[in-house]
């Protein structure tokens, strides 16, 4: 009998894992299809959706049995290996967020000449972005050698560029700098990119002192500062704050030096292991209020089109992973040991930012 694995996160101590193995059914029911995942992309962004986990919804994506154990989403590509809906073809390829799995079975529901999305009942109230799977061959910028760094960038670019998109719709609310956090997150550096894009804001960056001269070598950054300098950022100059991190003394620091010079400040990610602010922690200036790309996304698909803003965000895309040709080397981690191996170095903060991981939970 097929089988699939699964890695899962205890989810009050992430550190604490376990791979499971479930059998696959033999056949499917009308409308569903099965999906196996060759490879997932871990990155910070994992790490955030551990924690805010309950708050976003993200363990409910794909539910366990036990509620003490959560399946954490990854982006990746698979191929159809059955289907029992007319609209979905053995041996298509999709892009999507998937378990750390080697399969997925879904409901297959709506589905047209470029996506198809999953229609299982625990995806009720879950924003419907999450649930698409993206048909390779309608992607006009779609290239096999490409898959492993579309699926580490391309869904972290997205929220970036939401971001980044929200700010412009919103006049950049009058600042002149953008302040980006966590620096030498892959988030971080697709927000400069289209930042610096733009050009309407400086994009500054804030790491650590082991990152620093990385950040600064990246080119997408017109200013890079240590946390330990943060009272040395230019004051005088209104700003907004993007904090990917969610560490609470770089928060207050950032609050505190700018005060009310500081326009608007949002939180993009947790990848910090204190954990983003918590409620009623008053800073000096805006509190910060929490990004949720999926929003800016739907607005946008209202105001323009789903068509015209895919075409916006690939075109953008198209250049930041050329531009990441220049920096990004990709590891493999191939079986259920190293799987748990990857994690843990990413949720101790322990890759590289130049590194991005690339898992096979069945071996190379």
């Amino acid at each position: 009998m097929a089988t699939q694995l699964t890695l899962e996160t205890n989810r009050k101590a992430f550190d604490q894992l376990r791979v499971v193995e479930d059998a696959l059914p033999e056949i499917l029911e009308d409308g569903q299809a099965l999906l196996e995942v060759d490879r997932f992309a871990l990155t910070a962004n994992n790490i955030s959706y551990c924690h805010v986990g309950d708050l976003l919804g993200y363990w409910r994506f794909f539910p366990t049995a036990d509620e003490a154990w959560g399946r954490v989403p990854a982006m990746g590509y698979a191929t159809v290996v059955k289907s029992a809906h007319t609209e979905v073809e053995v041996g298509e390829r999709v892009w999507g967020f998937f378990p750390l799995s080697t399969h997925l079975l879904i409901n297959v529901g709506k589905a047209n000449a470029y996506n198809f999305c999953d229609l299982s009942p625990h995806r009720e109230g879950l924003a419907p972005i999450y649930a698409q799977f993206q048909r390779a061959a309608s992607n006009p910028i779609y290239e096999a050698a490409r898959e492993e760094q579309d699926s580490l960038l391309r869904g972290l670019y997205l929220t970036s560029w939401l971001c980044e998109d929200a700010l412009f719709d919103n006049d950049f609310y009058a600042a002149k700098d953008c302040l980006i956090t966590s620096a030498s997150s892959k988030t971080s550096i697709a927000l400069a990119h289209a930042v610096q894009a733009r050009g309407a804001l400086r994009s500054v960056g804030l790491t650590s002192a082991r990152n620093k001269a990385f950040c600064e070598a990246l080119g997408c950054y017109d200013a890079v500062f240590t946390y330990d300098d943060i009272h040395k950022l230019p004051a005088q100059n209104p700003a907004v704050s993007v904090d990917m991190a969610g560490d609470r003394a770089v928060n207050m620091a950032v609050h505190s030096h700018y005060g009310d010079q500081l326009r608007y400040a949002c939180l993009v990610g947790a990848t910090h292991q204190d954990g983003p602010m918590g409620a009623g922690e008053a800073l000096a200036g805006p509190q910060p209020e929490l990004f949720f790309a999926p929003a800016q996304a739907a607005k946008r698909s209202k105001e323009w089109g789903a068509s015209e803003m895919e075409q916006r965000i690939a075109k953008s895309f198209v250049g930041f992973r050329r531009f990441a040709d220049n920096w990004l080397n990709i590891t493999h981690f191939d079986g259920s040991a190293a799987a748990q191996e990857a994690f843990l170095k990413v949720l101790r903060g322990e890759a590289l930012p130049a590194e991005g991981y690339t898992v096979s939970l069945r071996g190379g």
